[in-house]
């Protein structure tokens, strides 16, 4: 075999292999943090947005924003020609106190997930910060009991998701929260059971607490269930650790951008994901609270465009 060929094999079988990354989108990258706000779009102009900037696949969002009907959330995907790649919960798991309740809201949101035909459900862990005062609520920092109290709760979750609704748990990486940094990313996985509890890989949360979502990937890729694709401006980062910011004013300065123009490298991100021997949903998630309701779609619209050309989503996007 020449090299040309052997290139042309090589190039053919990675595109195969980006093939398996789904390309979708969130109502965060429409400003939306919340069930109900009067700063963010309505849900029927987030939906026609969403379909009519070529994407084919969402994620839900904060439960209580789109329909919670699953008659009505499955009418109004789909004559949108939309799919649903999974369902979105806060969640505590390290306070036992909070343990039933926390399951009762999961159990909401993952029987409205299965319902509209998804697998995943996102479970993001409480922000020990206000996300609009930035003021603490906790200490930033879990002790041995808490974390272990975090570790035997994801895997009991993870258990009753798979078992009652076929739904899997991806646990998020998030900012302000304490599931931010890489060490405490890898504490959960490590701690967690890999039939029971996934990654939900956040790759701007991640450069946010200063990790490197591409070594993640290549080192627990059995893990990585799902994945949310942002990035994240260096500058306001170092802002963030000289002034000890919270989540909620970086986003306010800008701290996400639409690629590529921060951290890190999304072609970085789906070539690692390529090697990952598992279809993935990628979601993009462009944190914009609270924004002009004529901001999110041009931005969502060149976001795809270039993850395209990066490979991702380009055989399977929808044509706006």
């Amino acid at each position: 075999m020449t090299s040309s060929s052997t290139d042309t094999a090589l190039q053919t079988a990675l595109q195969t292999a980006k093939d398996r990354l789904v390309l979708g989108s969130a109502p965060d990258s429409w400003g939306v943090w919340f069930p109900d706000d009067t700063l963010q779009i309505p849900w029927p102009r987030f939906l026609d947005e969403l379909a009519g900037s070529g994407y084919g696949w969402l994620e839900l969002g904060p439960y209580g924003y789109l329909p919670t009907d699953p008659a009505q959330l499955n009418e109004e995907v789909g004559k949108r020609g939309l799919r649903v790649s999974g369902g979105t919960v806060f969640g505590d798991l390290h306070h036992a106190r909070n343990w039933d309740d926390t399951l009762t809201t999961v159990r909401a949101v993952a029987e409205l997930t299965a319902a509209v035909g998804a697998h995943h459900l996102v479970l993001i862990p409480p922000m020990y910060r206000d996300q609009r005062t930035g003021a603490f609520t906790e200490s930033p920092a879990l002790d041995a009991d808490q974390w272990a109290r975090l570790t035997r709760a994801a895997d009991e979750l993870g258990r009753i998701l798979l078992g009652d609704y076929d739904v899997r748990l991806c646990v998020h990486s998030h900012a302000d929260s304490h599931v931010q940094t890489q060490e405490e990313i890898e504490r959960l996985l490590d701690g967690t059971g890999p039939d029971l509890v996934s990654l939900c890989l956040d790759t701007g949360h991640v450069a946010y607490g200063g990790g490197d979502a591409v070594d993640l990937i290549r080192r627990y890729r059995e893990r990585i269930g799902y994945v949310h694709i942002k990035q994240m401006d260096p500058e306001i980062i170092r802002q963030v650790r000289a002034e000890q910011l919270g989540f909620g004013e970086a986003v306010r300065r800008g701290v996400c951008v639409e690629p590529p123009a921060g951290e890190p490298a999304p072609a970085a991100v789906v070539d690692a994901l390529a090697e990952v021997d598992a279809r993935v949903f990628v979601i993009v998630e462009q944190d914009l609270y609270p924004c002009d309701f004529d901001t999110p779609k041009p931005i969502a619209e060149r976001t795809r465009r270039y993850l395209n050309s990066c490979g991702l989503g380009a055989r399977h996007q929808r044509r706006p």
